[in-house]
Formats: C-alpha cells, structure tokens, sequence
C-alpha cells in the first residue's frame, strides 16, 4: 500500500474559507491542536470559525515536540472530550502530532500549515522525538491527511526563517533520493526523482526572492512556498521510503542528539546535513560535482542566512564526545543513511564530519 497524498487539497489566500464546508461534513467536536504562542491568533480565528459552523470546538496545544509525552496527553484528552477529528495547525512538529493521534484513535486528521518550513502537512509520516527535541525514529501512517489547508495568508504570517528552512528541507529531496533510487527500474520512482530535480531547479531559481521580497503578489513567494509545502510532499508520496530521506535526514536526526540551548528548525539542521552528504558522496563515492554542488548551496544558503556548519549549529563536535555520539546515531542499523549505495563505516563519517568543520571552503 501506498499513501500518495491527502485526500484533499485547498490551497491560496482564500483556502481555510473554501475548507470550511468540507470540514463540517466530517466533523462535529474537533479538536484544535497547536503549539507556537506566535501563532495563537490564527488558531484562535480557526476557533472562532469553526464555532459559527455550530461545531463543538476543543482546543490544547503541546508543550514539547511531538514526543509521546505530549502525544499520550492530547489522546487523553481527546477521549475524554470524545473528539471526532483533529485540526492541526501549526509547524512540522504540531502536524506530525496531530497525524500520528488521529491515526492512533482512527478519527480524521485535517492539517493547517502555519509556515512552509516543512511538507509534513502532506505526508504519511510522523516523526517522534523525546521531550527535549532528540529524534527517536520516524513512523509511516496509513493514509496521509483526509484535508490538507494551505492558506498563504496563513503561511505569510511566518517569520522569514522558517521559509528558508523549509527551501533546505525541500531542496534535500533531489539530492537524497537522486543517489539512493536512480537505480530503481520503478517508473513512479522515476517520476518522481524527477520531480524533485524540477522543485531543486525552482528553488534555486526563486527561494532568494521568495525570501527576501514581500509576499503580495510575489509569484516567487507563492510558488516556493507551495514546493516546499506540497511538491516536496508528493516526491515521498509517489516514489516511497526512499525518495523521502537518505544521508542529510540521517545527520540531521544524529545532530538532534546533542542538546544546545538554542533551538534550531528541521529544515536549518537538513540543510547541514545536505552539505556533509555531499562531501561523503566527494569522499567514498568519487563523486566529481559533490565538491561543485557544496559551493553552489554554500552561496545560497548563506543568502538565506542559514546555518551551513555543526558550530553555526551551537555546537562544538570536537568536545564532550560529540563527534563519536553523532557518528554512532548516523551508522546505527535503522539509519536513512543505509540507503546511501556505497559501503562506508563509522569511521568515515567521524573523518567527513572532522574535516567539514576544520576546512575553510572558498567559493
């Protein structure tokens, strides 16, 4: 079985208006799931709406990631309120949330993305971390959302950064699912590896005037969001496991080991990742245009003021440990990275990640 997209899809300025009505016909006593005080207004509105449809309208927010601390409270309190749906509205963690319980309590899921920083309001997935933001593993659901809403005036209410994140995340699906799947004689594989070639094209055509220019009748803006809201979506949905995630996602959810006290977004920690995958491919795959790809990204990236080293990450690898934790979470059995096509050990990836943070790349 294969989960390809929501059942639903409204998308423009005008969005949640047009959603209402399909709403209402699947549920009566929903639940509002949020998190992001930033963000309480929009949800509020969301409440506000809900209830002149005549619907018994419940709302909670969580207090961590989506961790099962917060995932048991939330059932709890959806059984209690006897809930028939839930409405998720916020970022990847909130909608990952709100996925992962409907599918627990076999009640609908309705996604409201608040920012483009991730398409995890399109996806069967959810991915779980501990309280304090540590990745514990990812879990593939059965059905992606009944409803996704994407409102841009929703999503130009975001702050810049979670924009650019969101152009990281999405432009890693080229490059994960262009080494791991070119290989699969599968033509939706194909078609979608493809795909995501056209979505990297576009972002790195139009995600620095997306960023930088004001959201009104920015053409830029709204097709950028949209590759990283929803074209990001569907490359996972029709090429499967491994057109989602290969060795960026690996170092990500391996640099989530180690807690710094500033928090960092999915996509800020994807798009290192991207970097350190590309120069493992230069390393152990001979790949001759790794080393041209890191500059590109490099220029890029920096135009978005994203984070392009561990360190700008707060965090110093050659202390505490932290190059072997990282190396041992990358190279352990269940790790994205095992889809990579060319043999490497634990030791490679201590080398890659050691030499990445001491060298000084020129562009």
């Amino acid at each position: 079985m294969q989960s390809i997209s929501p059942e639903t899809i409204f998308r423009g300025n005008d969005a949640w208006v047009k959603a209402l009505p399909q709403i209402t016909k699947i549920t009566r006593s929903p639940l509002i799931l949020g998190r992001s005080v930033y963000t309480n207004d929009i949800r509020n509105k969301i409440f506000k709406d809900l209830k002149n449809q005549n619907l018994n309208v419940f709302f909670t927010n969580l207090e961590f990631d989506c961790c099962y601390e917060d995932i048991s409270r939330v059932k709890n309190f959806i059984s209690t309120n006897n809930c028939d749906s839930v409405i998720a509205a916020g970022g990847g963690k909130v909608l990952d949330s709100g996925k992962y319980i409907a599918e627990c309590l076999n009640i609908p899921c309705i996604t409201v993305p608040l920012s483009a920083s991730t398409c995890a309001g399109w996806t069967a997935l959810s991915n779980i971390y501990t309280k304090n933001g540590k990745f514990i593993k990812d879990v593939v659901l059965r059905s992606c959302p009944k409803i996704l809403v994407y409102d841009h005036t929703f999503i130009q209410t975001a702050p810049s950064r979670t924009l650019a994140s969101g152009i990281a995340d999405a432009l890693a699906k080229w490059y994960e699912s262009s080494i791991t799947s070119s290989a699969i004689n599968d033509g939706l594989v194909q078609q979608a590896i493809q795909i995501s070639r056209v979505l990297r094209d576009q972002l790195l055509i139009d995600g620095e005037k997306a960023f930088n220019d004001e959201c009104d009748n920015n053409p830029f803006w709204r097709n950028t969001i949209e590759g990283c809201g929803l074209t990001a979506g569907l490359v996972g949905g029709i090429g499967g496991e491994k057109c989602r995630t290969a060795a960026a996602h690996a170092f990500h959810n391996s640099i989530t080991q180690i807690i710094t006290p500033n928090k960092f977004l999915h996509g800020e920690i994807v798009g290192v990742g991207l970097l350190l995958q590309l120069r493992l491919e230069e390393m152990k795959n001979n790949n001759k245009l790794a080393d041209q790809s890191i500059k590109q990204l490099l220029v890029f990236m920096k135009k978005l003021n994203l984070p392009t080293t561990i360190a700008q990450l707060g965090i110093n690898v050659f202390e505490n440990q932290n190059l072997d934790k990282i190396a041992n979470f990358c190279c352990r059995n269940k790790s994205e990275i095992h889809f990579l096509p060319f043999k490497f050990n634990k030791q490679d990836i201590v080398d890659v990640i050691a030499i990445f943070e001491q060298q000084k790349i020129k562009i």
